[in-house]
């Protein structure tokens, strides 16, 4: 099933008079938004926090940094974000990425266009679908709507897509129906991670979700998932 931009803008209008604007991702530079991409598989953001903070305190923070950091000296620093060992190798990955196409600079990175920038991105092994379009949304301003585990089970209980559907389906669903807006993606998958904090959890609680009732389609659709 697909959805139109009416019905789709009107989700977002839901969500939006529920939880006004997010500004989100948390992160203050575009190195540190693309490390926290990185870091934040499979772990609650509060601990990726844990981990920069020991970056930066360690002053290492920074592509040169990184890229000089031993793997046996960065997987300490960034113990809190879990599967630390494996999370260090990915993060050498990308800033060898980094320094080998693109002389370490995430500007001249970000200047790449977006198609041809994801695909290299995806080549990076350790950064799949998800990694690689939070880093161009969110620390290079290119319109790539990230698609997680929330937004796959909310759209699955209501019937949209199977959750087994690819990554790909649940992209294009948004990026064929919406626009290309930085700002509106942004605002989007914020709102999804929150409602799937919030009401869309493996209990659900659809009683008092903000979709209760949309479109008329029950909270638990008939493809749902926990």
């Amino acid at each position: 099933m697909s959805l139109s931009h009416n019905e789709l803008m009107e989700i977002y209008r839901r969500l939006y008079r529920h939880y006004g604007d997010l500004h989100w991702w948390p992160g203050k530079t575009p190195l540190e938004i693309s490390v926290g991409a990185i870091l934040t598989q499979n772990t609650a953001w509060t601990n990726v926090e844990k981990a920069i903070r020991r970056l930066k305190e360690a002053r290492s923070l920074s592509a040169t940094a990184l890229r000089r950091l031993t793997h046996s000296r960065l997987a300490p620093l960034i113990r809190p974000a879990g599967y630390f060992n494996i999370k260090a190798a990915r993060l050498k990955n990308f800033i060898s990425f980094l320094h080998g196409s693109y002389q370490g600079s995430l500007k001249k990175m970000f200047r790449r266009r977006t198609d041809r920038l994801r695909s290299e991105l995806l080549s990076v092994n350790g950064i799949g679908p998800e990694t690689a379009d939070s880093i161009l949304l969110y620390a290079g301003n290119k319109p790539s709507f990230v698609i997680d585990a929330y937004t796959k089970r909310i759209f699955s209980r209501h019937g949209i897509l199977g959750y087994e559907e690819s990554y790909e389906a649940f992209q294009g669903l948004f990026m064929k129906g919406l626009p290309r807006s930085v700002p509106l993606y942004n605002q989007y998958h914020a709102m999804l991670v929150y409602i799937g904090k919030d009401y869309c959890r493996a209990r659900p609680r659809c009683e008092v979700c903000p979709l209760k009732g949309w479109r008329g389609v029950p909270a638990l659709g008939p493809r749902a998932k926990s």
